[in-house]
């Protein structure tokens, strides 16, 4: 007899929560607007959808209640009726608030009803904020692999230089904060390869990266950008160099190759052929510096055939040089040709050892580089070579046309 009742009873109770269902969706959508200042902000057709989501959850609230054991799918359902805009327009913690606006106006409802029903409330929409937060990881997840697809492509498309009219986009669609000068670093991929945290060194340091791992190969695309997280200690911009050396720590064992900086996203792929091009041929430098630039490569570049390297050496090297002077670039042959002694050279150019040092400065004023180190002597002799190459034969004798009588 007293299962008999319970049976009434709730077939009475699900009558009357069918009967009221609609007024609970109204008083639901009215108490949103008044507590919640985001949703009463939202488009008219957002408002609409979180309404129908509202309705939803009564409505497979009375049908769960009706029969629990046999719809455990119900709750997950609820999120069907909402169009995917919604789920990228309001976050899990929105939606958590929407649930719990919706219990208390159902609780207040159903006051005085039975302390059974008040339970199935508060476990059903224990079961809703469950679907909701699997709803969001789904979510999260799917645009997690989308992203490092996407991020894989962009890299790609840097490295070949393949850019084409859809990049920015692209770009834009990954949250890129940079917002002007770029450089590009490859070295190795190290076995724990922790991502996360490279990106949060990336931003302590005021930078945003895209990370493109090929293989054995890390390529990181390192931008200057405004960030939230940036430490007080950063807010002068930091050289690229000590930029990467700050990042090492975050790449696997071997050489570390920093490109040149360049003005902007869009030229990137200028600093990533010369950063790839020292990373081919870094072996070849016996003490190189862990991180080291591109630019400090460029002998080993050019030996390796690399066009790119060899106009660097002539344009930044060898024709200043010819164009400023042409007792500089005498003096600088003499000077490598005898070994880097200052006696020899003035014996040679019939000039006082001082001419030559004063010559010498003169050369590392105009170019940049010190030619009485070991390293960039090697540097401005391959400029000369490659310039004396390219000079002779731009002065040979175009051959003259033969004329028919």
């Amino acid at each position: 007899m007293p299962g008999a009742i319970d049976a009434m009873d709730k077939s009475e109770t699900l009558a009357w929560l069918r009967r009221i269902s609609g007024d609970l969706a109204t008083v639901t959508i009215k108490r949103l607007e008044e507590t919640l200042p985001w949703y009463a902000e939202m488009p008219p057709a957002r408002r609409s959808a979180v309404g129908l989501v509202a309705q939803a959850g009564i409505t497979s609230f009375i049908q769960w209640y009706d029969d629990p054991e046999s719809t455990p799918w119900i709750a997950a359902d609820i999120f069907a009726a909402a169009p995917r805009e919604l789920l990228r327009s309001v976050s899990l913690q929105q939606t958590l608030q929407l649930i719990r606006v919706t219990v208390e106006v159902t609780e207040e409802r159903v006051a005085g009803r039975g302390e059974h029903l008040r339970e199935a409330i508060l476990l059903y929409s224990r079961e809703v904020a469950f679907a909701a937060a699997d709803v969001y990881a789904r979510a999260a997840e799917a645009r997690g692999l989308w992203d490092a697809r996407l991020e894989a492509l962009v890299v790609d498309s840097i490295l070949t230089g393949e850019a084409d009219e859809e990049l920015p986009s692209r770009i834009a669609a990954l949250g890129w904060h940079g917002h002007g000068e770029v450089a590009v670093l490859v070295g190795t991929t190290p076995p724990q390869f922790d991502v996360d945290q490279l990106r949060r060194t990336a931003r302590k340091l005021g930078v945003d990266v895209l990370i493109g791992v090929q293989g054995s190969r890390l390529v990181l695309v390192v931008g200057r950008a405004e960030l939230s997280g940036r430490s007080d200690d950063t807010a002068v911009d930091l050289p690229f160099a000590e930029i990467a050396k700050r990042l090492e720590p975050g790449f696997g064992t071997g050489h570390l190759v920093l490109g040149p900086t360049v003005p902007a996203l869009v030229d990137a792929s200028q600093s990533a052929r010369a950063a790839l091009a020292g990373f081919a041929v870094a072996r070849a430098w016996r003490h190189a510096p862990r991180p080291v630039e591109a630019d400090d490569l460029l002998p080993e570049r050019a030996l390796a055939g690399d066009p790119l390297a060899k106009q660097t050496l002539v344009e930044r090297i060898y024709r200043p040089l010819q164009s400023h002077s042409a007792d500089l670039v005498s003096t600088l042959w003499a000077y490598l040709d005898n070994g880097r002694s200052l006696e020899a050279t003035a014996r040679e150019l019939f000039v006082h050892p001082n001419t030559v040092r004063y010559r010498l400065k003169r050369v590392s004023e105009v170019i940049g580089w010190d030619a009485t180190g070991p390293r960039e002597a090697l540097i401005l002799q391959t400029a000369l070579i490659l310039g004396s190459i390219g000079s002779d034969a731009s002065r040979r004798r175009t051959p003259m046309r033969r004329t028919h009588l």
